[in-house]
Parts: C-alpha cells; sequence; structure tokens
C-alpha cells in the first residue's frame, strides 16, 4: 500500500473540514480583514468566529483553549460596545483637535527590557505549566501542556497590545506556530492554516509597530 503523504494527508484533512469550521476560518478571516480597516462590524464576526470555536475546541478535547475563545467572545462585545460609543460621540467643535493631540500621547509605541520579558516568560510559563498539569491530571484534556501554553501566553500578549509593548508580535509569533501544530495534532487542519495566516500578521505587525516606534523616536 503506498504511503500517504504529510501535505496529502494534511489536504484531505481540508477537503474533510466540517462546516461548522468552515464558518469559523472564515468569520475569522472577515474578522481580520474588517479589523485592518477599523469597521465596526468587525467585532460581530469576531463574536461569531469565537462563539463557534468554544464548542469546537470543547468537542475536540482543548478545553483550556475553549476557555479562551470564550474570553474572545467576551471581547468582542466590549470591542463592539466601544466603537459603537466612540462612533455615536458628538463632540464640541474644536474638542476633537484636542483629542486628537491626546491621542498621540496615548498610541505610542513602548518596549520592554529583557529583564521585563524574562521576569514575563518566567511567570506565564510556571503559570501555564501549573494549568497544564491540572488537566493533565484531572481531565482528559489533549495536549493540556500546549494548549495551556497558547492560552496563558494569549491573555499575556493580549495585555501587551493594550499597552502598546512593541513585543507583543513576537509572543503571538510563537503562539500562532503552537497553535498550529496545538490544531493540526487534533485534524483541524483548516483552523491550522487560520493561525498560519494569523502568524504571516503578526510578523506584518511587528514590521508595522517597528517602523512606528523608530518614527516616533526620531
Amino acid at each position: 500500500m503506498e504511503e500517504v503523504g504529510f501535505f496529502e494527508t494534511f489536504w484531505n484533512g481540508v477537503l474533510a473540514t466540517s462546516p461548522l469550521e468552515w464558518t469559523a476560518v472564515l468569520t475569522g478571516i472577515a474578522y481580520v480583514v474588517l479589523a485592518s480597516y477599523r469597521s465596526i462590524w468587525c467585532w460581530v464576526f469576531a463574536f461569531v468566529s469565537s462563539s463557534i470555536y468554544v464548542f469546537i475546541c470543547f468537542n475536540y478535547g482543548l478545553f483550556i483553549e475553549s476557555v479562551l475563545q470564550l474570553f474572545y467572545v467576551a471581547m468582542a462585545i466590549v470591542g463592539w460596545v466601544s466603537w459603537n460609543k466612540s462612533e455615536n460621540k458628538v463632540k464640541p467643535v474644536g474638542e476633537d483637535l484636542l483629542d486628537s493631540a491626546m491621542d498621540q500621547k496615548k498610541i505610542l509605541i513602548h518596549t520592554w527590557g529583557w529583564e521585563m520579558h524574562v521576569m514575563n516568560v518566567i511567570a506565564s510559563g510556571l503559570l501555564a505549566f501549573a494549568v497544564g498539569w491540572i488537566f493533565n491530571n484531572f481531565t482528559n484534556q489533549a495536549n493540556p501542556y500546549m494548549d495551556a501554553f497558547t492560552t496563558v501566553f494569549s491573555l499575556v500578549a493580549t495585555f501587551m497590545v493594550t499597552l502598546r509593548v512593541l513585543e507583543n508580535w513576537i509572543y503571538w509569533v510563537m503562539i500562532d506556530l503552537v497553535s498550529i501544530f496545538l490544531y493540526s495534532s487534533r485534524e483541524l487542519y483548516l483552523s491550522s492554516v487560520l493561525y498560519l495566516l494569523f502568524t504571516i500578521l503578526a510578523v506584518v505587525g511587528f514590521v508595522a509597530w517597528l517602523k512606528e516606534y523608530k518614527a516616533q523616536r526620531a
């Protein structure tokens, strides 16, 4: 019998993807595209995609990842409400100029020293190991340590994004690369392709932020 190669297995897995996973992936891509155009409708697609992934991850034994996706569902609601308030807010004449000047101060990109990153990685790594150990010993969680790694570090990276820390993109690259293996190990091949796209976008994001960081220091 002819041995089936990795790429053939991968492609066959993509072709066998369920309509539910296709919906989750396509709405996830739509979220990224709409978010890049700063469309408020991106949060609707984020809500749909993450909601579906809560079910998919739980069904495939990725319980920790399902909790992370539930967090993203909540963030989609927060994002919609926040953006909706911003769009509907009426400002007095001249106040928009003041806000624009203030926003320039708020959106400055920062960097963390290596000491901060070492402490962050150690603390997050220990927490991920503890979560992975618990789920490995008390549940039938699949890939508990890998799942715990992506979940814990995703929350950390999200926090870094809110602080406009440049290196958040490096964290996302590592998280997304691990997620590719995590999803492919559960034969969720189309989802692993989505995370490959996220990896590329993280690299693009890092380059863009680095350019902006250098410009603000000039």
